[in-house]
């Protein structure tokens, strides 16, 4: 990796580590505590690089700063309901693909037709997403497929439990049949490995369940 790949890390982790907000979760049987949007982001680049090992600049990057500093555009801003809820994440997104661009051009990326930028700044907006894994979007890019995967992954990982108690099991077995399908058999492989709690687990079973049924 180039000096400027290692300084774009740096400065997006360091405007991640001001998140007032923290998660707790386990990384080899140890409960960790860390400001929410920087572990999400670590994490997120891991799986990036455990699905793709050849995943480059672009994409990396990309899933280091794929909700880069999302607690400054709460959600309590917008109005409740679905439009509310689309309108807040559509003007997250365009936030974190300016404020990405802007690190990256600081760093020096953008220069003699170097393409990185855009392509972070398309990842991050999830440009090419579709709706999952449905037969109209066959055509989605193994780039934007694996940033997705790591995405369901780190929310499994970080987010799944707490959900779930908020929820409660019918609400989100819901979640997961809507998540699910977003993903690709890689993505999906690695979710059922994942050490979840036995109560977890059965909640991802009952959706799986209910996707082989069909609707």
């Amino acid at each position: 990796m180039s000096s400027r790949f290692d300084n774009a890390i740096a400065a997006i982790d360091a405007a991640n580590a001001d998140d007032p907000f923290t998660i707790t979760y386990v990384v080899d049987g140890a409960e960790v505590t860390r400001p929410k949007e920087l572990a999400h982001s670590e994490l997120m680049c891991e799986w990036v690089k455990t699905l793709d090992p050849e995943a480059d600049d672009a994409q990396l990057i990309a899933a280091r700063a794929h909700h880069l500093r999302r607690w400054t555009l709460p959600r309590s801003d917008y109005p409740e309901g679905r439009a509310g809820y689309l309108k807040w994440r559509t003007d997250a997104r365009k936030r974190h693909a300016a404020l990405v661009g802007e690190i990256l051009a600081d760093v020096g990326y953008g220069t003699d037709g170097d393409d990185t930028i855009e392509r972070v700044q398309a990842l991050v907006s999830k440009q090419g997403l579709g709706k999952g894994g449905l037969a109209d979007v066959d055509g989605r890019s193994p780039a934007v497929q694996v940033h997705e995967d790591a995405l369901c992954l780190v929310f499994l990982q970080t987010q799944f439990v707490p959900v779930a108690e908020q929820l409660g099991d019918e609400k989100t077995i819901d979640v997961l049949v809507r998540t699910v399908p977003k993903m690709g058999p890689h993505g999906q492989a690695a979710a059922l490995a994942l050490d979840l709690d036995p109560h977890c687990a059965s909640l991802v079973a009952a959706a799986l369940d209910r996707l082989a049924s069909g609707p």
